[in-house]
């Protein structure tokens, strides 16, 4: 993992000048899925990877980003910086820096490093960490006060309106709120959050299932549509119901009868799950790990079947995580048709589970994962110079 004296060696090499450091973690959604965009609840933990966003002030008027990841930089006059994405990886900063500019925070001159360590299309949100590390960066330096969820909204809106990638709250919001050892319970219509502790003795290790994200094949925004006609059906009979956070099992047992076959699974997946994020709530403040692990297992069986979202990779690693004692729970996160699963594994057994993982997996499909042995993270955060 990275750490902070490397990120500033880097920074006064590149510069010369002693930084300021600000770090904003990934994140694992440990359950609730395709519930965001339905004004439902879910429950992702920081990560201890993250990216670190070393600034200091400049004197000749510009903007310099520097990403040590892909070993290059850009240079923009402050007062005349792009109003529009390129389709590079500097849209995610200077979207930060667009959205700030539209709240009407003054942009100064400065250098900004970015450094970080999330893995790169896993879903582990790389991009949020690098939106939320540079607002708090660009905000040290100006008199401007942002307090942290609307800071995840701004980050949200330059990942929505600059970047153009169609997210939810939770991957900013996690990243500028969360806290170590604990999960958050956030209700993404009213963004009203709980901090939920995870048992001592627990650790997250997070499964790649090296199949990337497959949004491109259209799944991804079918789904979507389909919970969007579910609503629209259960709607004409609760006009109430604005999204499927407000509709109920009984709702669907009553009108799902009018749902297309696929309209139907996605709508019970959405319901299904937004009970299954508050119970899990519970069950971590209960430290009830029979009740959590059943609901995690529950919610991937949900993803696999009603929603339709799973792969095989995805199957076959729950599926051997299932047969390890030391496995809590476990199932595929993130926005599925790829990407990594989620296990809660007791931590004295974690490297053990890791291995055995590794081998089943590849035995079973040829593929070798790639594995990392987590704990729960503060949200964003300043680390000195």
């Amino acid at each position: 993992m990275l750490n902070l004296t490397l990120t500033s060696d880097l920074h006064r090499q590149n510069f010369g000048d002693v930084p300021r450091i600000f770090a904003a973690p990934g994140r694992v959604n440990i359950i609730g899925e395709h519930t965001d965009y339905a004004d439902g609840f879910v429950m992702p933990a920081a990560i201890d990877f993250a990216t670190f966003a070393a600034i200091s002030p400049r004197m000749d008027g510009s903007v310099v980003i520097r990403s040590e990841n892909y070993e290059e930089q850009v240079t923009h006059a402050a007062d005349r910086l792009p109003e529009r994405r390129i389709g590079h990886w500097s849209d995610y900063p200077l979207g930060v820096l667009a959205v700030l500019r539209g709240e009407g925070v003054r942009i100064p001159a400065f250098s900004l490093t970015l450094n970080g360590d999330v893995p790169v299309g896993a879903g582990l949100s790389s991009s949020a960490a690098i939106e939320v590390a540079t607002m708090a960066a660009v905000l040290s330096l100006t008199d401007a006060k942002i307090s942290l969820p609307r800071m995840a909204q701004l980050c949200q809106r330059a990942e929505n309106g600059y970047v153009g990638a169609s997210t939810g709250i939770m991957d900013q919001f996690i990243a500028c709120c969360g806290a170590a050892d604990h999960a958050l319970l956030l209700d993404c219509r009213s963004l009203e959050y709980r901090l939920a502790p995870i048992p001592q003795g627990l650790s997250l290790v997070i499964s790649n299932t090296m199949v990337k994200h497959s949004h491109a094949g259209g799944e991804y925004n079918t789904r979507r549509a389909e919970v969007e006609e579910g609503t629209e059906i259960l709607r004409r009979h609760r006009p109430e119901i604005r999204k499927l956070r407000d509709a109920t099992m009984e709702d669907l047992e009553r009108w799902g009868g009018e749902m297309p076959a696929g309209v139907l699974k996605r709508t019970r997946h959405v319901i299904t799950e937004n009970a299954r994020t508050v119970a899990a709530a519970d069950a971590f403040e209960a430290g009830d790990l029979k009740t959590l692990g059943r609901l995690m297992y529950a919610a991937h069986a949900s993803y696999r079947d009603d929603f339709e979202g799973s792969c095989p990779e995805a199957d076959a690693l729950v599926e051997i995580a299932s047969k390890d004692e030391s496995c809590i729970g476990a199932r595929l996160t993130g926005g599925g048709f790829g990407g990594c699963t989620v296990n809660l594994v007791r931590a004295e057994s974690a490297k053990s589970f890791s291995e055995t993982l590794r081998q089943e997996y590849k035995k079973a499909t040829g593929i070798e994962a790639d594995i990392y042995l987590c704990r729960a993270s503060d949200g964003v955060r300043e680390l000195g110079m």
